[in-house]
């Protein structure tokens, strides 16, 4: 096994090799690049899609969704076979399905083959979205590890905000999502085509790093587990982690199975899992991928341009980018828990104020939404103040969490729940928000999220509990 590649330096004797570790998480990272363009390319397609494949709302509101389907299944199954055939070989797999859905996305002509393909997608993202943090956190050190997991929710932000820019430029040149741009096709249709290339650059690079030291010692590899530790932390700390790796896992030492979730001894689900379970869901409740998702198909309906409405989204992009990096600076230094109260009470009072906005909206006379000067300013900075909210909050430290909160011996199987939850939870805001729109308005749509908001800041100051320094052989549950 080439456990060992990638050699960018060699490692000490003795001695953190710190720029090891951050080159082989970036590597990770860039499946959470991946996961954010492909969640965030479709925002600026639902105009395409509705005039190539004529869809209902109903229709637009499952393919917009449909790779979430993927997301859910790929989640679940990939934290399953992360324990199987290890960390990294899910990562490659996950790299590949990218780019064969980038392409078969891109040229899809009929309603059918285009959701084949954003499921395949979905796949890919489920398992990155599980996977890349879980594998920072195997090989980070615990003082720094909550950083280096939140550059993976900046790496989501980063792509998200790529495909928002790559959306808007292509749309400009081509003078509208719809029109004709290189090759005689449509700019919708190149907007999925622009992933093609991260993806190939995440394909080659991961056949490169190490696997994860934890998996390869539940493996029962130790000698190579100890040779990537050794890379990682030299010699003489490789040892000691080597040794608190299998001590952690002395008393459990079968393969890891789905049933491990349960505690043997009171035959309930491990109170742990439930937590993981609620944070995902939360993540979800509250709304965020509405406007990952429909930002431009939102902005429109309150009355702004195509354009207009991809160039906010582009905004919001970048505000979120500098959100997370509010929570590098912070997540090891005041911690996870803090974290996410804040960001779920900043989040319930500026959708509250979106909510106020959108009510007061009328009917123009052509049937769109239209908001007042000051209303229509009050929903756009609220809006982007919730963004930021959840970014510096959520958005990161939900994946640090699943990432680190798991016991060595339930933390494919953990992980597996917990991202399931998450992408089935993200499938039913996501399809439900055109049916919303329609039946009760965008006022009743984020009264919804705004009350799951509400009640994140009660699970989050009653059942979360930090995770700040602690080393992955520390955490119980």
């Amino acid at each position: 096994m080439s456990s060992t590649t990638l050699n960018g330096a060699n490692a000490a004797n003795s001695g953190e090799n710190t720029r090891f570790i951050i080159l082989i998480s970036c590597v990770a990272t860039i499946g959470g690049f991946l996961f954010g363009f492909d969640s965030g390319v479709i925002n600026g397609t639902v105009d395409g899609l509705k005039q190539t494949f004529q869809s209902s709302s109903a229709g637009i509101g499952f393919e917009v969704a449909s790779m979430l389907l993927g997301c859910a299944v790929g989640a679940f199954f990939a934290g399953r076979l992360a324990d199987r055939w290890g960390r990294r070989a899910v990562l490659i797999i996950s790299a590949a399905l990218f780019l064969v859905s980038a392409i078969g996305a891109g040229a899809a002509h009929s309603s059918l083959v285009f959701i084949a393909a954003r499921v395949l997608g979905g796949f890919a993202v489920g398992a990155a979205s599980v996977m890349s943090p879980a594998y920072i956190a195997e090989v980070a050190s615990a003082r720094y590890r909550g950083r280096l997991a939140t550059v993976q929710q900046i790496a989501i932000i980063s792509g998200l905000f790529c495909a928002f820019l790559s959306n808007y430029l292509l749309a400009r040149m081509a003078g509208a999502s719809t029109e004709a741009l290189w090759l005689g096709q449509a700019a919708w249709r190149w907007m999925f085509w622009m992933q093609a290339a991260p993806s190939l650059l995440f394909f080659v690079l991961l056949l490169a790093i190490p696997e994860s030291p934890r998996y390869l010692v539940v493996k029962g590899r130790t000698a190579d587990a100890l040779a990537v530790l050794t890379r990682l932390y030299g010699n003489d700390e490789a040892q000691a982690k080597l040794g608190e790796i299998e001590a952690s896992l002395s008393q459990d030492q079968h393969r890891p199975r789905l049933s491990d979730l349960i505690n043997r001894a009171t035959g309930r689900i491990r109170p742990i899992v439930w937590i993981g379970v609620g944070l995902a869901t939360f993540q979800q409740l509250v709304g965020i991928n509405v406007v990952f998702y429909y930002g431009a198909v939102l902005w429109q309906a309150v009355g702004f341009s195509e354009n207009d409405a991809l160039l906010i989204n582009v905004l919001s992009g970048a505000l979120s980018i500098g959100a997370c990096l509010v929570a590098l600076v912070l997540i090891d230094r005041i911690g996870r828990k803090p974290l996410l109260w804040i960001g779920s009470v900043g989040m319930a009072v500026s959708l509250a104020l979106v909510t106020t906005a959108f009510a007061s909206a009328s009917l123009d006379a052509a049937g769109k939404l239209a908001l007042s000067d000051a209303m229509g300013l009050l929903a756009l900075v609220a809006a982007n103040i919730y963004v930021v909210f959840f970014n510096m909050s959520w958005g990161p430290v939900m994946w640090v969490m699943l990432g680190e909160m798991f016991p060595n011996q339930i933390r494919g199987s953990g992980l597996a729940v917990a991202g399931a939850a998450q992408w089935t939870s993200n499938f039913a805001i996501t399809v439900t928000f055109p049916i919303l729109l329609a039946g009760i308005g965008l006022a009743g749509a984020y009264g919804i999220y705004t009350v799951a908001a509400i009640v994140s800041v009660f699970f989050v100051l009653r059942y979360v509990y930090e995770t700040k320094g602690k080393e992955l052989e520390q955490m119980v549950g």
